[in-house]
């Protein structure tokens, strides 16, 4: 069996409660989350099995969409819902569509942002995390994230109360922290904020429309039916650039030969999706680091083992 399962995860477990439990239904040891949900989160989780785990990485690394909502007025030690309110600065004024709209605009584009201490960024081998159970406080790298596309889900022309609540949506890079986003919102508005909602709707081409609960993936399993809604791993990296190559190559990619770059995907720095024009993916690419004009092999999908 393989293929790519989308997942619709439900509040209360993490993703790898996930992938426990799905090992548990398809009676397989081999299957593989996407990335990490936090557990009070719901939505698409691509879960890779079999075969397709080569591909977990590179639908991790895609792009996500979510819809979310921030409440300002407090903010909380897990920058989410299900923390303890940390500052309370209650709003005092009404706050106007135009603030909002002009704040979603200032964070739209490339951000810095600095992981919540409850998040699994490593520091020194140990997760943040496991940091913040104890009350220690340690400095977090920051890191650079990509906001492409910020959306209010609000009519309203003035947000009033001691606190504000407004829904968004937003499409992200890898490693943007909504709960973050959340706060940084409530930052550029003058109070403190937190997350108060979270959904993932896409992951790489995936969306909530193509996702199946639990309890359709064990109906479907009893039935013998579950290898025939599987997706193919192509449909996971269908967002990379492709190359396209004939049948004699072809075997020369399956030992993981070099191949030079074509023209057209010179100026590619990512990975490179590769295989002939029936749409099969045989392996993924990338520039060599040091042959100028080469690719070589960053995974081998298939080669007929």
């Amino acid at each position: 069996m393989e293929g790519i399962l989308p997942l619709f995860k439900p509040a209360g477990m993490t993703s790898h409660d996930c992938v426990f439990r799905l090992r548990k239904i398809l009676k397989m040891k081999r299957i593989g989350h996407t990335g990490t949900l936090d557990p009070d989160v719901t939505g698409v989780l691509p879960v890779c099995i079999g075969r397709a785990t080569k591909v977990a990485e590179y639908i991790t690394d895609a792009g996500k969409a979510y819809e979310g909502e921030v409440t300002i007025g407090f903010s909380t030690t897990t920058e989410d819902a299900s923390g303890e309110k940390v500052t309370e600065k209650l709003v005092n004024r009404p706050i106007t569509r135009h603030e909002i709209l002009q704040v979603l605009h200032n964070l739209t584009g490339e951000i810095v942002q600095t992981p919540p201490m409850y998040s699994a960024v490593k520091v020194n081998g140990k997760r943040l995390y496991e940091y913040a159970r104890q009350g220690i406080e340690v400095e977090r790298p920051s890191r650079r994230v990509n906001i492409y596309q910020i959306e209010l889900l609000d009519d309203r022309n003035s947000f009033e109360g001691a606190t504000v609540s407004f829904r968004f949506r937003v499409q992200c890079s890898k490693g943007t922290y909504i709960r973050t986003l959340a706060v940084m919102i409530g930052e550029e508005l003058g109070f403190p904020a937190h997350m108060s909602y979270l959904q993932r709707i896409q992951s790489a081409s995936f969306s909530l429309d193509d996702c199946l609960t639990f309890e359709q993936i064990e109906d479907l399993s009893e039935n013998g039916a579950i290898e025939q809604i599987l997706r193919p791993l192509e449909e996971g990296i269908s967002h990379l650039p492709k190359y396209q190559i004939n049948d004699t190559v072809a075997e020369k990619v399956k030992n993981g030969a070099l191949l030079e770059i074509p023209p057209e995907l010179s100026s590619e720095e990512g990975p490179i999706a590769v295989g002939p024009k029936d749409g099969t993916v045989l392996a993924i690419y990338r520039k060599h680091p040091r042959k100028p004009g080469l690719l070589k092999p960053d995974k081998v999908l298939r080669n007929d083992s």
